[in-house]
């Protein structure tokens, strides 16, 4: 699933907004891609 700064397309590709790290979460039962910019 999506999270912060990470968009979705159509085709369900996921896609970073912004230049930066990339971490893998999890929220609740749910694996969560989210990008933070670098600094």
């Amino acid at each position: 699933h999506p999270g912060r700064n990470v968009g979705r397309g159509k085709d369900d590709t996921l896609f970073s907004q912004v230049d930066g790290v990339v971490k893998f979460e999890r929220i609740r039962a749910r694996s969560v891609i989210s990008v933070y910019p670098s600094e």
